[in-house]
């Protein structure tokens, strides 16, 4: 049942105290599998990305590789690794320059394409020439910056409820300086991380399974390295809102899957919007239907009653329908 207004703010409020402290690279917050890290240079710098790369039992031949969302990182792909890996896929899962347990750099210039570039080099010197890749959230923007950039490395794309099915800047919400939006993340906390998510994510219902991923993320903020977090965030937040991607999806020549979870409101500047404008936003009921239509070939796969977080919220639900879609000719 949806939860009162009141009783949102309670469970949020709830979390602020009882918040865990992480290192500026996730550390103390344990991984499902062993990490290894990828070091590189970009931008003049010295730089490692964290990855988790499992082997099957009883391998198919083909690799699945995953891409978390902005508000979370390789590890919320836990239960689906494990999916994947029963199923005969090696499984990479990975966190990008600027989250979770990889490098937060200085004076770096984040784009979908510098990640994309970044991801291919990763999986370069892992000698996989291709893979099927997965990307949730933000990370459905990088595999479908990704796909455009190199379709000849991707077997198949899946987006997961991908930010970006919409141009929110030109709907009209109102740009927000790199320098605001970091003054705005020097205020999140483990309440404020809730609150979104139960709002955008979750249609106001609330599963105790949730609150290793609102720790995970505020311990970030909490820790030794919060100002380098905030900052990385802020410069992220940026790159979501002014490259939108959905404007080349129709140039997507590689096979094609949409899932998306119906009751997903997720629209990151809403919250500047008109009042009228925010109403419009992140109605991922529509915007599914809307743009697997434009990608040719595209197979889509909406889950009614569900978030955001598909994999989260519903995992089973979540796992049938991605083997299938994998296994699909």
């Amino acid at each position: 049942m949806r939860l009162p207004l009141l009783a949102v703010a309670l469970l949020a409020a709830t979390a602020a105290s009882a918040a865990p402290s992480y290192g500026p690279e996730l550390q103390g917050f344990d991984y499902p599998y062993p990490v290894r890290r990828h070091a590189f240079a970009s931008q003049g710098q010295e730089l490692s990305m964290a990855f988790m790369d499992v082997a099957p039992e009883r391998p198919n031949g083909r690799i699945v590789v995953l891409l978390h969302g902005k508000n979370f990182c390789a590890a919320t792909w836990g239960d689906t690794i494990g999916v994947l890996a029963q199923a005969g896929y090696r499984v990479l899962a990975l966190d990008q320059v600027g989250f979770c347990k990889s490098t937060k750099p200085t004076g770096y210039q984040f784009s979908f394409q510098q990640l994309a570039t970044n991801t291919h080099g990763l999986l370069a010197a892992l000698g996989i020439a291709k893979a099927t890749i997965v990307g949730h959230s933000m990370g459905g923007m990088l595999a479908a910056r990704y796909a455009l950039m190199v379709p000849e490395a991707v077997e198949r794309l899946v987006m997961v409820d991908p930010l970006g099915l919409e141009d929110w800047q030109q709907k009209g919400v109102p740009y927000q300086t790199i320098d605001a939006a970091y003054a705005a993340e020097r205020k999140t906390s483990a309440a404020t991380i809730k609150a979104y998510q139960l709002k955008f994510y979750y249609d106001g219902q609330w599963k105790p399974a949730y609150d290793r991923w609102v720790d995970m993320q505020a311990g970030l903020y909490a820790g030794s390295g919060a100002e380098r977090v905030a900052w990385n965030q802020a410069q992220t937040s940026d790159m979501v809102f002014t490259q939108p991607v959905v404007h080349e999806l129709d140039r997507l020549r590689v096979p094609t899957v949409l899932m998306a979870g119906d009751k997903d409101r997720t629209a990151p500047g809403a919250n500047r919007a008109a009042p009228a404008l925010a109403e419009t936003l992140g109605r991922y009921d529509r915007l599914g239907p809307e743009v697997a239509a434009r990608i040719k070939g595209a197979r889509l796969v909406m889950f009614e009653g569900l978030g955001h977080a598909p994999q989260v919220e519903a995992p089973d639900r979540f796992h049938e329908a991605l083997l299938r879609e994998l296994s699909a000719p």
